[in-house]
């Protein structure tokens, strides 16, 4: 999170030794012999199978001498089985002959090195496991040919689409795919507004939390966007306090089930991720690029490009809180960050985003929209033209063009007002501007709908296309109950008028942990206003923003002071409260409180 803004199964390790070949629950080990020399190798080849295809995801283990670049090789034994899209190596085939070469980033393997490749394929009749690998020539299990256990003659599906509505608190019975079938991009041509027209993917792990709570059945049935925050979320995290069992595969297959027309993820696990805040820093370092494309991006896409969900608008929100950072919290700036220097300095946002959005853009039924912080961040000159400046420099980075992008996201995870009604940018009290109050600070904005509608056309200026749509996020946005005004605040002063009217009731525009006071908002819906596609519900209403104090994980969720009700506050919020409300888990978790009190403050009220 930021100033300014929102301001804010289980992989095994394989130790085998000996000759021969085991084939068990759709795993292939093929240990060395002792009659190799310098190449030695232990594959693990497992699979993931439906009917007429498979996901395949392989483990080189290296324990002959070091490798610098490596060529794997097999044989599949039924004719029909094809690879059909790969990750993390380069694949050929020909025949039933398949090799997978190294690439710049694993091809050095030490001794006792591992690592892991993918593919997904097709079959017809049988889908039986290759019996005998070879590595840089030389064959990892001596040549020896047939399993000691048949396969299967056929492949039971693992990830089908469900008969009936899947458990919603408890995960798939079989573990769900570390990336996934497909591989085929639909074909298709891209509508207007992925929002318009259908019914939205409601996320049965996050319903069975707010149907769990008194009088959360009122709000469960709507759509909220499912978070990838880690590599692990792509094929579920069934012991995590945020994610869930679901991964991406078993989302899709649900929303086939629901007969949704949309869903709704949030890509977002950059290198040096939030690179200002604490409570939402991320798992990659801020070089580790290559791991966000080959074992993030790649799978993700490998998903999303089956052909099976072709009919299925997948809506990806793109690396919230990552871009205007480069821009308001870099040397120079107040509170500006190593972090956020180094992420600047080496290209990890602006190439990961680029990458992101043409790796996932060029998926048929895809439709990408870049996170734009939100008023209270970007709102000033300042910061509003060389914001939009810097989305486009990532829309047109490692490979992508604009054309990747359908549009933009402002209000993620944040509490901005959609509209104050009471009082305006242009408005003046006793020959003072709005702009001067203390609330405003000379920001030219003074809510998201003006805001976003204003910065799509500087968007459109700077060159993307002249179509782009806007999404507000309007889950936590709502602030009614007992303390929201009814009219104006008195002219006694600009900051009376301003105080008094104002329905945003945060201590500081910059506070974005937990606030007390928020109410749900808007309820998702297409074409609410002009030159916006949709309001959403992206961040999941219950979900924690961070810890109200430290609380150790395993996770990789930090501690920020501004989660912290008791802290004063910092230049990046005036030195005001955090207006923060207690006993708040860590980001992602479920906060039972704050849920109750969206639902009490709720506006349009439930």
């Amino acid at each position: 999170m930021n100033v300014w803004r929102r301001l804010s199964g289980p992989r095994r390790t394989l130790a085998l030794a000996g000759a021969g070949v085991l084939v068990a629950g759709g795993l292939v080990t093929i240990p060395v012999t002792a009659a190799q020399a310098a190449t030695q190798c232990d594959i693990a080849y497992t699979t993931n199978d439906w009917q007429g295809g498979f996901t395949a995801n392989i483990t080189i283990k290296n324990l002959g001498d070091p490798v610098n670049g490596w060529t794997l090789g097999w044989t599949f034994p039924n004719s029909s089985q094809r690879v059909q899209q790969g990750w993390s190596a380069t694949f050929t085939q020909s025949g039933s002959q398949v090799t997978a070469r190294s690439l710049s980033y694993n091809g050095s393997l030490a001794t006792g090195a591992s690592t892991s490749i993918g593919f997904n394929g097709a079959w017809s009749g049988s889908n039986p496991k290759p019996t005998s690998f070879t590595l840089n020539g030389v064959v990892c299990n001596g040549g020896t040919g047939n399993p000691t256990t048949p396969p299967p003659t056929t492949a039971p599906p693992t990830t089908a689409p469900p008969t009936t509505a899947p458990p919603t608190t408890a995960p798939p019975t079989t573990a769900p795919p570390t990336t996934a079938p497909p591989t085929t991009t639909p074909p298709g041509t891209k509508v207007d507004n992925p929002y318009a027209g259908v019914r939205g993917y409601v996320n049965p792990e996050w319903k069975a939390k707010a149907d769990a709570e008194p009088g959360g059945s009122r709000v469960s049935n709507n759509p909220t966007a499912v978070w990838l925050d880690r590599i692990a979320a792509i094929n579920g995290t069934p012991n995590s306090s945020s994610n869930g069992a679901f991964g991406v595969r078993d989302h899709l297959e649900e929303a086939l089930r629901q007969g949704a027309g949309y869903i709704q993820f949030v890509i977002y696990n950059l290198p040096g991720r939030d690179c200002s805040a604490l409570a939402s820093n991320g798992e990659l370092g801020p070089n580790e690029l290559p791991r966000y494309k080959a074992e993030y991006i790649d799978p993700i896409a490998a998903i999303q490009s089956d052909a099976k969900y072709r009919n299925i608008r997948i809506i990806n929100v793109i690396e919230i809180d990552s871009l205007p950072n480069l821009v308001t919290n870099t040397s120079g700036q107040a509170g500006g960050t190593v972090m956020c220097d180094t992420v600047k300095a080496n290209g990890a946002y602006v190439n990961g985003v680029g990458y992101a959005l043409a790796k996932l853009g060029a998926i048929g039924n895809v439709y990408n929209y870049i996170d734009a912080g939100h008023h209270g961040w970007l709102g000033w000159d300042s910061n509003f033209g060389p914001t939009a400046d810097i989305l486009k420099t990532a829309a047109v980075a490692s490979g992508s063009t604009v054309n990747n992008v359908h549009g933009f996201i402002t209000n993620t995870a944040n509490y901005s007002a959609l509209v104050e009604p009471y009082f305006k940018v242009t408005d003046t009290v006793n020959g003072q501007t709005v702009r001067q109050s203390k609330w405003v600070d000379w920001n030219f904005y003074v809510d998201e709908l003006s805001f976003a509608q204003a910065f799509r056309t500087k968007l459109i200026s700077v060159g993307f296309n002249s179509n782009i749509g806007m999404l507000i996020d309007t889950s936590r946005n709502g602030w009614g109950g007992a303390n929201r005004p009814t009219g104006p605040g008195a002219t006694t002063s600009v900051d009376t008028y301003v105080n008094g009217g104002r329905i945003d009731r945060r201590a500081h525009a910059g506070n974005w942990c937990n606030q007390a006071g928020a109410g749900l908002g808007e309820r998702p819906r297409a074409n609410p206003a002009t030159g916006i596609d949709a309001y959403v519900w992206v961040k999941p209403p219950g979900e924690s923003d961070g810890s109200s104090s430290e609380i150790p994980n395993n996770e990789g969720k930090g501690f920020d002071r501004m989660c912290d009700p008791t802290y004063g506050g910092n230049a990046r919020n005036g030195n005001n409260p955090t207006g923060a409300l207690p006993n708040a888990p860590i980001s992602g978790a479920w906060f039972s409180a704050q849920f109750q009190e969206l639902m009490r403050n709720a506006y349009p009220a439930l």
